[in-house]
């Protein structure tokens, strides 16, 4: 059973268009994605409407890989994603979406996130607490200034 809802808000220092790259670059996924301890690996991405992706985050810990993946329903360029997300794991059923709302503010990116239907097995505030480490690490990717050279 399908239970769950977490909701987050956080303002990136970057522009809308960094931090929806961020979300749909297979590289930059398996950077900022996986919360503290686990390591990510993008299986398969097709990042276009009706397209699937796939992912894995390994606990660093103990070797144990939790795979899942989805479809993307909606992509408007710099300022929406949804998606779907099952787990492989049979003990953690139905099927969740996650919302991504970005707009563009006067210091770089407002960033509202959704995520709905949470398998009752895991915890809420441990869903809320991954996304918190999560978009830490999505802060620290696209608010980096590089030199071009």
């Amino acid at each position: 059973m399908s239970t769950g809802t977490v909701r987050l808000h956080r303002v990136f220092a970057a522009p809308p268009e960094r931090v929806y790259r961020a979300f749909l670059d297979p590289d930059a996924m398996a950077k900022w994605l996986p919360p503290h301890g686990f390591t990510g690996r993008v299986l398969e991405m097709d990042a276009k409407v009706g397209g699937l992706y796939r992912m894995q985050f390994t606990n660093l810990g103990n070797g144990q890989v939790h795979a899942f993946g989805g479809r993307y329903l909606e992509l408007v360029p710099n300022e929406r994603i949804v998606n779907t997300d099952v787990f492989d794991d049979p003990n953690l059923p139905g099927q969740m979406t996650t919302t991504i709302t970005l707009k563009a503010v006067s210091v770089g990116t407002e960033l509202t996130a959704v995520q709905e239907g949470i398998p009752a097995m895991i915890p809420v505030e441990g869903c809320y607490l991954g996304w918190q480490q999560s978009l830490q690490l999505l802060a620290l990717l696209v608010e980096a200034q590089i030199p071009e050279e």
